[in-house]
């Protein structure tokens, strides 16, 4: 097995279709699952704690190499760290066969052990300066740890799935604000077209610091105008840092747009949780939540995921009709799921979403299977 980003990208995207496949049909009573969570709940896990930590893991064992110059973790505990990560899938399915318990040590796992590997890889390359994203792991694995404790005790997850959500968003806010410059840059550089963006300084630290407050303070006093005047503040900046980024001239080239319309979700999500606290009877905060999760991430994991194994396979950097109908589903998906929280025509608009982030992920995997099953040697090492 060689390079993490083929078998976490394939089997995530996998699994956020089949996970959203089974919601709609779990919620409204036609489905039971062996799991000892509610439909809801094993929805909201399995994408923020099953799918999410699939990505961070394909994305961390492709990009780390280039940070520390080792050689990739391949071979046996590459394909240990996948069969963890599937064991901890399977463990919060039948969790009622295996006890919740026992559900919950084997998931909690793959954070604990893809946090080793990742340390491991960094300190032995002498990159110790990159030891900072192991805070994301941190904030997942505490997320996941209160989200099952909350479960267990018969609980509302509520602040696990605040937690796991934050942590998302924020590294969306770290990553996202290295690579759309960089990408945007490179586009319009070759194209000899369009002023550059803004490279990352400290204006981009502050915002993300500003940020992170902001979503602190949502994980811990949710409905707090305190938490609206953050979030307020915290979307306004990340509109004008998007702005920086000229992402208006980059509409020629989908591949490199999509990281763009991604970013606005983060944003958005800010605005529509301030809009959520001041105005409830206008807007339901899952609005925000759902700005985040099915635009934010779901858009730039989809966007990263295309761009990285397109790049390590060594296939032509541009978005062909296939994937821009991929990133058109994933689109659609987030704005369905956000007008729902509007109470426009909610049913249609949950139908809608869950099935175009069906079509988006599962067109995913119909497209780059043939690609990251396929080894190429002139692009990777040999194990």
């Amino acid at each position: 097995m060689s390079f993490g980003f083929r078998p976490f990208f394939l089997a995530g995207a996998l699994w956020a279709a089949i996970a959203v496949a089974l919601w709609l049909p779990m919620l409204s009573g036609h489905l039971d699952l062996p799991s000892a969570f509610t439909p809801l709940e094993w929805h909201v896990h399995e994408l923020i704690y099953g799918y999410v930590p699939a990505v961070v893991a394909g994305f961390l064992l492709t990009a780390v190499p280039n940070w520390t110059g080792r050689l990739p973790v391949t071979g046996t505990p590459l394909l240990v760290l996948f069969l963890i990560w599937m064991a901890g899938r399977f463990a919060v399915f039948g969790s009622l066969w295996i006890g919740a318990w026992t559900a919950a040590m084997i998931d909690l796992l793959f954070l604990g052990s893809l946090a080793v590997v990742v340390a491991r890889e960094i300190i032995a390359g002498n990159s110790t300066r990159n030891l900072k994203v192991l805070s994301v792991f941190a904030l997942l694995f505490a997320g996941n740890t209160v989200f099952h404790i909350e479960v267990l005790y018969e609980g509302v997850p509520d602040y696990g799935t605040r937690l796991g959500v934050a942590a998302a968003i924020l590294l969306i806010m770290i990553v996202g604000g290295r690579i759309i410059p960089s990408f945007t840059r490179n586009w319009l550089v070759k194209r000899n077209k369009g002023p550059l963006p803004a490279p990352f300084d400290r204006m981009d630290v502050g915002i993300v610091i500003l940020s992170a407050i902001a979503l602190a303070i949502w994980i811990l006093i949710p409905e707090h105008s305190a938490t609206a005047i953050l979030s307020l503040i915290a979307g306004l900046l990340n509109i004008f840092r998007l702005m920086r980024w000229v992402g208006v001239w980059t509409l020629a080239e989908p591949l490199v747009l999509i990281l763009h319309v991604a970013y606005a979700f983060v944003a958005l999500g800010f605005l529509l949780l301030a809009l959520g606290i001041w105005r409830p009877d206008l807007v339901a905060t899952s609005g925000a939540l759902h700005g985040w999760t099915t635009g934010a991430i779901g858009l730039m994991t989809l966007a990263v995921m295309t761009r990285a194994s397109f790049g390590h396979t060594e296939q032509a950097l541009t978005a062909t009709l296939s994937i821009q109908l991929i990133f058109a589903a994933a689109f659609i998906a987030a704005c369905a799921r956000i007008a729902a929280a509007f109470d426009l025509t909610r049913e249609l608009m949950l139908q809608v979403s869950a099935l175009s982030w069906v079509l988006a992920f599962g067109g995913f995997v119909v497209v780059y299977a043939p690609l990251l099953l396929r080894r190429s040697p002139s692009a990777e090492p040999s194990e």
